[in-house]
């Protein structure tokens, strides 16, 4: 099975210069915590309710501040063409539940989440993922 038939491929999108407001809005109008940032037909990030909270809020930042601000620019992405068994391993290596689809031309195409795979595979694979994801790192075990 590859990724582009398990995917969530209508995706609301923001902008960088979209304020923090915008974005909380849209994440709970979809009741979604994550929203691709796209800028001329590129993805340049993503901005997610924590990234909202902890980045804006919680440093000083009002609802007016720009997703730029506090977007993560580095984004981790598969391709819609990848074999889904695989972006589910990396997905666990990762530890994300969800990552943006590209084609093969670097364009936005989807979302592939943990519950994507959980519903294409009738649960099989997503489990082994999330098990993965939800190890807790050294930095964050509490002895």
């Amino acid at each position: 099975m590859r990724v582009c038939d398990a995917m969530t491929p209508d995706v609301q999108l923001c902008t960088p210069e979209d304020s923090l407001k915008d974005a909380a809005e849209a994440m709970g109008a979809l009741g979604v915590g994550l929203l691709p940032v796209t800028e001329n037909d590129r993805l340049v990030g993503m901005v997610s309710d924590r990234d909202i909270a902890v980045r804006g809020i919680g440093m000083g930042r009002g609802p007016e501040a720009r997703i730029r601000d506090v977007m993560t620019a580095e984004v981790k992405y598969c391709f819609e063409d990848q074999d889904l068994d695989e972006v589910t391993a990396n997905m666990g290596e990762i530890q994300v539940r969800r990552l943006p689809v590209l084609n093969r031309e670097k364009r936005l195409v989807g979302i592939i989440a943990l519950g994507d795979i959980a519903q294409a595979k009738g649960g099989d694979g997503a489990g082994v993922a999330l098990s993965e994801i939800s190890r807790p790192s050294a930095q964050h075990a509490q002895l």
